[in-house]
């Protein structure tokens, strides 16, 4: 199968970055873009030279799918090795030196474990692909990686047919007409998300999704385990998997998932990074998260093309007012500064039991005094199964004049609410370097 052309451009690039003196560039491109194709022709362009490859996963699941894809690609793998993270740093003595350094998910690369792979082997090139060059608290990537070699946006991939566009659906805890955005901010002053999971989760699924594969994304591993029992209650095939399901039951349940046996498929996150179903048709969220790469790996995790695919997202948690909407464009940067309201409060050394009143140290499951069993907090969340959940069309954009937009699919709003053909805003889009 030929590379499509932007993916080639991305290669081009990324080569063009290391001539440039560049060490450890980043492709960034949106989920179901083809990121493991774009890294497959560089390590088999690499390994045809008789140069030795070692591909990074931090997840044990991901090496065979992996594996797979790569030998399909003809990379000659007597010269490639695949590894999860916490395996290859234990053998660092006993792998070969590459000469080229791949990181899947690279938003994970600032962890100590991945460093440690990149100073044993400092002679080697890197190259990381992730749909969100972020961490958590929103600082960028600049501490490892020393380029991006940013893709086209999503909004694109979908107006071009190599991503399925999709309908969004959630509770309105606002008014989003009434949300603005100021130069790509979504403005959320006097706007409260309580840690809810709102509407039917089961009525919500037939009225928007019936009948489609789902991913179901859940807090909380009980939780998860709850809502399949749910779902089969209702007559709906579901099933429930976690990092502790047996490696051979795990697999049958994917199967019979990819197979259509199973409609619904619960789990917290296991299903978020590298995991492909082109004809998965809904993604179903209820965990809230200040992760806006957890946010989109989800969100969009229903979003491979299929010809006349329509993805349905069922955000019964309002993320979506937390994070925008999955094809938003955002402007990546290396050295993004942190976001100061994402950082972890200090945890208290103590806590009270509801039960006796007694200081308990804060780690406590249960209470040592009257053996009172503290839920895990933050993780249980309450229900509210009277909101309604309904299609959030869009998020109004405040912006005066075009100077005010910094992407394409501003410019479409800000041509929608002037009265302006599509081409105008593809036009402008041209002439500022957003397309």
């Amino acid at each position: 199968m030929p590379l499509r052309p932007y993916q080639t451009e991305l290669i081009t690039r990324t080569r063009k970055s290391w001539a440039a003196g560049h060490k450890r560039p980043c492709i960034v491109l949106g989920c179901g873009g083809g990121k493991s194709v774009i890294v497959a022709e560089i390590a088999r362009k690499t390994t045809e030279n008789k140069k030795r490859v070692l591909f990074i996963v931090h997840r044990k699941e991901l090496c065979d799918q992996i594996r797979h894809t790569f030998e399909w690609w003809g990379v000659d793998m007597d010269y490639c090795t695949i590894g999860m993270v916490q395996t290859v740093t234990r053998r660092l003595t006993k792998i070969r030196p590459p000469t080229l350094i791949i990181t899947d998910e690279n938003h994970h690369c600032l962890a100590n474990s991945y460093r440690r792979i990149y100073e044993a082997f400092p002679g080697a090139y890197c190259i990381g692909v992730t749909a969100t060059p972020v961490r958590l608290d929103g600082s960028g990537l600049g501490d490892v990686n020393d380029d991006l070699v940013i893709g086209p946006p999503t909004r694109w991939l979908i107006d071009n047919g190599y991503l399925a566009p999709y309908k969004y659906y959630s509770v309105k805890l606002i008014d989003a007409d009434a949300l603005k955005t100021r130069r790509g901010e979504y403005d959320l002053t006097g706007v409260v998300l309580d840690r809810k999971i709102y509407g039917d989760v089961i009525l919500s699924y037939r009225k928007f999704a019936d009948g489609l594969k789902a991913i179901c994304y859940c807090p909380t591993i009980p939780y998860s385990e709850q809502m399949a029992e749910r779902f089969r209650a209702a007559g709906i095939p579901a099933a429930h998997i976690d990092g502790t399901t047996d490696k051979r039951e795990r697999d049958r349940i994917i199967a019979d998932f990819r197979a259509g046996k199973i409609r619904v498929l619960c789990n917290v996150d296991l299903i978020s990074e590298g995991f492909d179903v082109p004809d998965c048709g809904a993604a179903i969220l209820l965990r809230p998260t200040k992760s806006l790469t957890l946010y989109i790996q989800q969100a969009m995790r229903c979003m491979r093309y299929k010809p006349g695919k329509t993805a349905v997202i069922i955000d019964h948690v309002g993320n979506v007012f937390r994070h925008g909407f999955p094809d938003d464009d955002r402007d990546w940067d290396l050295y993004a500064k942190p976001d100061k309201k994402a950082r972890k409060k200090p945890e208290a050394r103590a806590k009270e039991c509801p039960q006796c009143m007694a200081a308990v140290p804060s780690a406590a499951a249960e209470c040592p005094h009257c053996g009172y069993k503290f839920r895990a907090e933050g993780r249980e969340l309450e229900e509210d199964g009277s909101a309604k959940i309904e299609e959030i069309k869009h998020i109004t954009a405040d912006y005066t004049r075009p100077g005010d937009c910094r992407s394409y699919r501003e410019l479409l709003e800000y041509a929608k609410n002037h009265g302006y053909k599509p081409g105008w805003a593809y036009i402008m889009s041209k002439q500022m370097g957003y397309l």
